[in-house]
């Protein structure tokens, strides 16, 4: 899936370089996100969350660390999701100057399921749920950028500031 966004390169890749902005343009049909450790920007970064594939299912829950950050061309996140973590996922983004200050972004999103029910319940409706929510995440994210609206919530890491020049005083 391909999308055109008004931004140069440079900013589109250093946001998308940040996990923690993940859950502004994934948010719908993602929630709960929380950051696997402190740091939220460049290789190792990465994140939990929920996928909302159908109402009630036990085993929503997936990850993603970013493995490869190539700036200012290529992220490839790798991940796990669904009953016990048993499908591992390959999300790779690729940003690519489309003009003066254009940014074609490409991802593409590769799943290995872990046993025969997997790729059953994948090939019955799991791959196209992929499609339509990452095509709508290339719109979002275009507008996000280029018009600064339809943000969702930045994910941040819980229990508040963590280092000491972040507002905590000793005492």
């Amino acid at each position: 899936m391909t999308n055109v966004v008004a931004r140069p390169r440079e900013e589109v890749f250093a946001y998308l370089a940040d996990v923690a902005n993940h859950s502004e343009f994934m948010d719908h049909f993602t929630c709960d996100w929380h950051l696997t450790r402190e740091e939220s920007y460049g290789q190792g970064a990465g994140a939990r969350f929920r996928v909302d594939i159908r109402p009630g299912s036990r085993f929503s829950w997936g990850d993603m660390t970013l493995s490869s950050v190539e700036p200012p061309s290529r992220i490839v996140a790798r991940g796990r999701y669904g009953k016990y973590g048993r499908t591992r996922t390959l999300t790779t983004w690729e940003l690519e100057p489309e003009g003066e200050n254009t940014t074609r972004v490409r991802v593409t999103y590769e799943t290995e399921p872990g046993i025969l029910s997997d790729r059953i319940n994948e090939a019955l409706g799991g791959r196209g749920f992929w499609r339509r929510k990452l095509r709508k995440s290339l719109r979002r994210l275009a507008r996000i950028l280029e018009e600064d609206r339809g943000r969702g919530t930045r994910t941040t890491i819980a229990g508040g500031a963590r280092k000491p020049a972040s507002a905590y005083r000793f005492e």
